[in-house]
């Protein structure tokens, strides 16, 4: 995992805050983490992350 270039959303504050990480591995698949948990972390293919992407701009979570 330590070669895994990690990405913050802009929307954390630029600061120390904690958010949701993402990196695209070697392989292909997309790695999410929580900044505030970096060991723990979650993996899964493009194509479900960007079903989720699309999902969170129709607003399908909006009600979380």
């Amino acid at each position: 995992m330590s070669q895994l270039v990690w990405r913050k959303s802009s929307f954390s504050g630029g600061g120390n805050g904690d958010c949701i990480e993402i990196a695209t591995g070697p392989d292909g698949l997309i790695h999410i983490r929580e900044s505030d948990a970096p060991d723990v972390v979650a993996v899964t293919t493009p194509a479900k992350w960007g079903a989720f992407v699309k999902g969170i701009r129709a607003g399908e979570f909006d009600h979380l």
